[in-house]
């Protein structure tokens, strides 16, 4: 796509021959052909050069957050005690999660170092299996509280989520006793076991709480499984500190995370009795920016045990291409399309949170932009192979020749801080592999957008929410070897 209009004879034309036959109709023909890549490319580079500026932006904010000693992890140790001892609620909300509720039931509830939790499980009348496999858990420890609901599944996962907030009011005032802060997890998730310790130092002084959330890498799919770690690994170790640096609402991501039961409950009396919202794709999501609209302050807590290992959420996320595809058409269609319609914009001067709301919604965009990008990179390929014999060298008029440059520089500087990250997050070889799961997260990205539209539309139509679930699998001692 480079072109350097000196190999171009000025009274050449735009081609100059190194055969004969074709005649003038050829030549035509090729002309379109280029001036419809030319305007495809400019469209492309364009775009990316925005995009790129946009993400640059955020990555020089991070390193001058850095410069001045903030945003570091902080060991365990100096941590201070809290004053008072905190009582947690664990949500899990399960459908059709047979395979790994045992599990996560049995390792959580002799994980957690804490005096004082209960775990309520959130289950449906017509999955028996997992009723069964969270049974067998429970009945060995008083500690979790399985919560059978009045519907069929599935539901939505912010339904299953009132059943629980509803059971945990009736608990509470049958014992007597106050929540202090409820904690989500899902049904495949691997705690940490100082995770309430940290919950309870910060939710003092703090409305909700999140902990980074750290995705284990199939060795068996290196590349779908490890693009979730090269992403989350970014977003949890700069995206969400800028966001937090500018005072910008935080987003929750779902799993790992702390809110305050007065919190809730006012959100309950605003929605008519229930804090999440049960129409929501993402109600994760919506929850943490609602908490930040009602002035509730957040935490982001990116805190070292003594064995210097983060403490976090671990967990396997899809490790083919549709099951991929499928959650982040989910995450694409309720944050990008239905989420703009559902939480708008924030005060008219935030300007950070504006921005930041910009940055969560412009994937169908991008992904439209990537999509022009690589059919003019196909193209091109192609019409290189027609020009290979029929013209030495095709000028550009007016090209974009240094935008495609300036992306060029801009790419390269992506691609090293996605290395830098994963590495910090996986060591180094982790950090090599996630230059080709860049490609893979695009390609993933371009089949769930068409999904998303389509779920969209289908939402607009009236269509009912449904839990767009993807299997899970449960790990053992040594995938959790992370850092």
């Amino acid at each position: 796509m480079l072109l350097d209009a000196a190999d171009c004879s000025s009274n050449a034309g735009p081609y100059r021959r190194v055969g004969t036959g074709a005649g003038a109709p050829m030549d035509e023909a090729i002309r379109a052909i280029d001036a419809v890549l030319r305007e495809i490319t400019l469209f492309a580079a364009a775009g990316l050069l925005i995009g790129g500026i946009d993400d640059l932006l955020v990555d020089l904010l991070f390193l001058r957050h850095r410069w001045f000693g903030q945003g570091a992890d902080t060991p365990m140790a100096n941590l201070p005690a809290p004053a008072l001892r905190s009582r947690f609620a664990v949500f899990v909300a399960a459908w059709d999660e047979a395979a790994v509720i045992g599990q996560m039931l049995a390792t959580a509830s002799t994980t957690l170092d804490h005096p004082d939790f209960r775990i309520f499980v959130g289950l449906y009348p017509n999955d028996r299996g997992s009723i069964d496999a969270a049974a067998r858990v429970a009945e060995a420890d008083p500690r979790i509280i399985l919560v059978i609901g009045e519907k069929n599944g599935p539901t939505t996962k912010a339904d299953c989520l009132n059943t629980l907030w509803r059971a945990l009011q009736r608990a509470d005032a049958r014992t007597g006793t106050t929540t202090t802060a409820v904690v989500l997890h899902d049904a495949e998730d691997v705690v940490h076991r100082d995770e309430l310790r940290v919950f309870e130092t910060f939710i003092v002084d703090h409305r909700v709480v999140q902990l980074p959330v750290v995705p284990l890498i199939k060795r068996s799919s290196r590349l779908v499984s490890g693009h979730y770690a090269d992403e989350f690994a970014e977003n949890h170790g700069k995206g969400v500190i800028v966001r937090r640096s500018l005072g910008a609402g935080m987003p929750l991501a779902g799993t790992g995370c702390a809110i305050a039961v007065p919190m809730l409950a006012t959100i309950a009396r605003m929605r008519g009795g229930d804090p999440f919202d049960a129409s929501s794709l993402t109600e994760d999501y919506e929850l943490g920016l609602r908490i930040a609209e009602l002035g509730g302050r957040a935490a982001f807590a990116r805190v070292r045990d003594a064995d210097d290992m983060l403490v976090a959420v671990r967990a396997f996320f899809p490790d083919r291409i549709d099951a991929a595809v499928r959650q982040k058409a989910r995450w694409m269609t309720g944050i990008a399309l239905a989420g703009w319609d559902r939480t708008g914009w924030a005060r008219w001067h935030r300007i950070g949170d504006h921005w930041m709301r910009m940055r969560d919604r412009r994937a169908p965009l991008a992904v439209i932009v990537l999509g022009f990008a690589y059919a003019a990179l196909l193209g091109w390929g192609i019409v290189g192979a027609i020009h290979w014999g029929w013209a030495v060298r095709w000028p550009m008029p007016g090209g974009p020749d240094w935008l495609v440059e300036v992306n060029l520089m801009l790419l390269g500087w992506r691609l090293a801080m996605r290395m830098a990250f994963t590495g910090r997050a996986y060591g180094w070889r982790e950090a090599w592999w996630s230059v080709p799961r860049f490609v893979v997260g695009n390609y993933v990205a371009l089949l769930a957008a068409r999904r998303a539209l389509t779920r969209y539309v289908a939402m607009l139509r009236g269509a009912p929410m449904v839990w767009d679930k993807t299997r899970h699998a449960f790990p053992d001692a040594h995938d959790l070897r992370t850092r």
